[in-house]
């Protein structure tokens, strides 16, 4: 099957590989879950009662349940779409502790977010379960899709954890070696002069004076042996 260049040219375009990195899939699912989340409960989660009109969460009528999922839904999407941006800026940087410095903020958040959501998802479900049936007319639908979706990013954040975690590996900083870019110091080995070695000395003259001896480094000189001299008994 042949395909056009132009669409080959898409394929290998760097948009389209960094939309394919299973960090950025990941990211994307974790923000679309949060935006689930916080949309569902902000919508339909303050309902009024059958025989009262003022406005209560259904989650057991516990207002701090709407609010956690609301406040963390709308947070985990935001430090979503700011890490896909960070994302975008972390190809296009050679410097390696922003990378370092990064991916070890990225593991920490990650992991910081799955333990949020994970208490989260325990959180609502218990509310969920303690309230009494047909109290609300509507947002039951809601609270489940709430439910579902926070029990889901729980595991899309860990794997984003995992991720990192790899990063943090794999680009592992190797002692002295660093970058001219860095401000770093190359560290090189001189090998040692071997005996096929051209030995640069200097051209004598009639007005200049023989320096051999002395051009060569001392560890190639054989060191001369003490001379013990006899002397004669009186």
């Amino acid at each position: 099957m042949h395909i056009p260049e132009s669409l080959q040219d898409l394929a290998n375009s760097e948009a389209v590989q960094f939309l394919k990195r299973p960090k950025t899939i990941a990211r994307s699912f974790a923000g679309v879950f949060s935006l689930i989340v916080f949309s569902s409960l902000l919508t339909d989660g303050y309902q009024n009662k059958t025989n009262s009109s003022q406005l209560h969460c259904v989650l057991n009528s516990n207002n701090a349940g709407c609010s956690f999922a609301v406040g963390a839904g709308l947070l985990a999407f935001l430090s979503c779409l700011a890490f896909l941006a960070l994302d975008a800026h972390e190809g296009r940087t050679t410097s390696s502790h922003f990378k370092t410095a990064f991916q070890l903020l990225d593991f920490i958040l990650a992991a910081l977010w799955a333990g949020i959501w994970f208490v989260g998802f325990c959180f609502l479900a218990n509310q969920w379960q303690h309230s009494p049936p047909r109290q609300f007319l509507l947002g039951s639908s809601s609270v489940k899709a709430a439910i579902t979706f926070a029990f889901f990013s729980i595991l899309v954040w860990i794997l984003q954890a995992y991720l990192a975690l790899q990063d943090l590996r794999n680009d592992a900083p190797v002692p002295y070696k660093r970058s001219l870019d860095d401000g770093g110091v190359v560290v090189t080995s001189l090998s040692p002069l071997s005996a096929t070695s051209p030995v640069n000395t200097p051209t004598t003259g009639p007005h200049s004076l023989s320096y051999t001896s002395s051009a060569l480094s001392p560890h190639l000189t054989t060191p001369k042996a003490p001379r013990l001299t006899i002397m004669p008994d009186t």
